[in-house]
């Protein structure tokens, strides 16, 4: 079933055919069809986005309309709207509501953009399929026995199961294009700096990216031009000037040189994907762009380099929930009798060593006893190991360990270095093709459970996407049909192009959804 782009919602209340109000419930009608069955949202704003939706019909009845004005739009719960909760999929913040918006909220609210709801996700966006969230996994719409992408799976889902007109995810290595990829809609990464991370809780502050995922990719156009610019509160934004972005579409792809990175349809891609992606190239040049193979040989380095990067970020950034400031508190009254139960175990032990005379039991038994954990310390320990769930706290350590002395050299330093390198090769096969065309993942959507207990395997479903995090690009994925394996389940396409130039990706996208 095709349900409406807001392009297509615009024009019609333009024309007086419909309402913001009746807009938001058919969303709300949708919502309650399918929902539970897809489990996309962990908040569903009633009362809040049809009060927005009246208000808007009365300014447009006043001549004072807004340039969003009826756009329903869903909120990845990783993105601060204040009064909201903000739980990022976890039982750390399960109870955990914003006191600010983010800026890209403050830019959509004043444009007119009405919420409709919080979108489930991987737990702190940490998942490429969306079942790591305490609040249970979401399904692709198009058949539910299957995952929907992740980590902003949620946002994907609902999109495209016609629950909003948009909706905005986070990326920090694909999150944003793998799951639109799964779920057949259009996915932007905007340029690291081109969108205000602010309000955004932090994963890995090098790579994380806000981006909207859309029906088509006029919707993503019009989106960018609002949460796109520089912003005080983020001194990592850029200040580079933004275009109208829906001004290039339309121009077509006739002069523009396309590079296809070996390296990205090497073994391991799925034949019908890489089938499907020629197709696509074939398709372009009968249009008028001239195709050429590029080398980015440092790709196959980009995984490692990227779960280096990514994960010694987040033990930095999650080290912030302790359970005292914000976040899951375990029990303290339940925290301070296990520590007495253990010390009275340790003390029997230690009675039981000096009777029998082992005197390397004793020392190691009076060492475990000067080493035993404070209150504080044992309920910072169980309010972390209660709130994170295991791909967390695996990221965690994984990340810690690799800050650790005498290993950051070996593996952070290290993984920053080639991070430059595969950088360094983005630029250089820039000087020679304007964008870059590969998968988007190596295979079709996979079932759900089949590769939760196979960290290793799910992590390669990035394969494609981390590379545009670690240099910084900017990425777009767009559907180009469904798998003839897997029927009725989406394929993606993604382009990658040079830094703040995603007005050449929306070019390029829309000419191949025509």
């Amino acid at each position: 079933m095709e349900y409406p782009t807001f392009a297509e919602a615009r024009r019609a209340l333009d024309a007086g055919e419909t309402s913001c109000e009746a807009l938001v419930s058919s969303f709300l009608a949708r919502i309650d069809e399918r929902d539970d069955e897809i489990n996309a949202f962990t908040t569903v704003d009633r009362d809040g986005a049809l009060n927005h939706a009246r208000y808007l019909d009365s300014q447009r009845e006043r001549g004072n309309p807004r340039p969003l004005a009826g756009l329903v739009l869903a909120v990845k719960d990783n993105i601060c709207i204040r009064g909201y909760p903000v739980t990022c999929g976890s039982r750390m913040l399960e109870d955990f509501s914003s006191l600010y918006d983010a800026t890209v909220i403050d830019r959509l609210r004043d444009a007119g953009a009405i919420f409709i709801g919080k979108t489930n996700c991987d737990e702190f966006a940490m998942g490429s399929s969306n079942e790591t969230s305490y609040f249970g996994p979401v399904r692709n719409p198009h058949d539910t026995e299957y995952v929907p992408g992740g980590s902003s799976g949620g946002s994907a889902a609902a999109v495209a199961a016609g629950m909003c007109h948009a909706a905005l995810g986070s990326d920090t290595g694909g999150s944003v294009r793998q799951p639109a990829a799964f779920c057949g809609t259009v996915g932007l990464k905007p340029t690291y700096g081109r969108v205000s991370r602010s309000g955004l809780v932090a994963f890995a502050s090098s790579l994380d990216a806000i981006g909207p995922l859309t029906r088509n990719v006029e919707d993503a156009a019009t989106l960018l031009n609002i949460i796109a610019g520089q912003d005080e509160r983020d001194a990592t934004s850029a200040p580079v000037d933004v275009p109208d972005y829906t001004t290039a579409l339309g121009d077509g792809v006739d002069g523009l040189r396309i590079g296809l990175p070996s390296e990205y349809f090497a073994d391991g891609l799925d034949d019908d994907i890489r089938r499907m992606v020629h197709e696509q190239v074939d398709q372009l040049e009968d249009k008028g762009a001239t195709v050429e193979e590029v080398s980015l040989p440092h790709t196959e380095y980009g995984v490692a380099t990227y779960y280096l990067v990514a994960t010694a970020e987040a033990s930095s950034n999650l080290a912030r929930y302790d359970g005292i400031r914000y976040g899951h508190r375990a029990d303290l009254q339940e925290t301070k009798q296990a520590l007495r139960e253990r010390r009275d175990e340790l003390e029997d032990e230690l009675a039981t060593a000096r009777t029998q005379g082992d005197e390397e039991r004793v020392a190691e038994l009076e060492a475990q006893l000067d080493d035993e954990q404070s209150t504080l310390d044992a309920l910072y320990t169980r309010s972390r190991t209660e709130g994170f769930g295991d791909e967390v706290k695996r990221r965690i350590m994984l990340g810690t360990y690799a800050l650790s002395a005498g290993y950051y050299d070996d593996y952070y330093e290290k993984a920053q270095r080639v991070r430059t390198l595969i950088r360094h090769d983005f630029e250089q096969a820039f000087e020679d093709v304007d964008a870059l065309i590969t998968p988007t993942t190596p295979t079709p959507p996979f079932r759900l459970g089949e590769k939760v207990d196979d960290p290793l395997e799910m992590y390669l479903n990035d394969i494609y996407t981390v590379t545009a995090n670690l240099a910084g690009l900017p990425g777009l994925t767009v559907p180009i049909g469904t798998h003839p394996d897997t029927p009725g389940l989406p394929v993606g396409l993604q382009l990658l192009g040079p830094h703040f130039d995603e007005a050449l990706l929306l070019r390029v996208g829309e000419a191949i959804m025509e």
